[in-house]
């Protein structure tokens, strides 16, 4: 995972963009008003709740970068929610930068980043936070979903 996990939905992204622009598609040849104000507060929402996450654990003094030994288990803020409240808010966020654009192949390719961070990227943190918190993040586990 030498790519941060930020940026593997920016690149997804711009991978979107190029197709929306190489092979567009269109489900009407005139704009929705209501679909960009929507994207806007889908964006908002996303960046918020990403924003909430980081912060917390910037609060708590650990690492955000997967793979590195937490230094503390961050179980309060967003983290009561959901045990990926950063990824929760990047998914939201890209959704409504789809609908400020009104681009369709960004949304199509969102399925692939977020089967990466669920199958690759979420396991390996998983793993990490077992071995430094054991019993302690079972019980996190077993009472925190995974996305919401």
């Amino acid at each position: 995972m030498r790519v941060p996990v930020p940026w593997v939905f920016v690149l997804t992204y711009i991978v979107g963009v190029g197709l929306e622009y190489g092979l567009p598609f269109r489900v009407r040849n005139e704009p929705l008003a209501g679909v960009s104000v929507a994207g806007g507060l889908l964006f908002g929402i996303g960046a918020a709740i990403a924003g909430w996450g980081l912060l917390t654990f910037r609060v708590a003094r650990t690492t955000t970068v997967p793979g590195r030994a937490s230094s503390r288990l961050v179980t309060w803020g967003p983290y009561r929610f959901s045990r990926n409240p950063m990824y929760v808010g990047l998914i939201v966020a890209y959704l409504g930068e789809a609908g400020i654009l009104q681009q369709v192949w960004p949304v199509l390719l969102l399925p692939l980043t977020i089967a990466y961070v669920n199958w690759i990227v979420i396991p390996v943190e998983e793993a990490q936070l077992r071995a430094v918190f054991a019993e302690e993040y079972e019980r996190y586990r077993r009472r925190v979903h995974r996305w919401l």
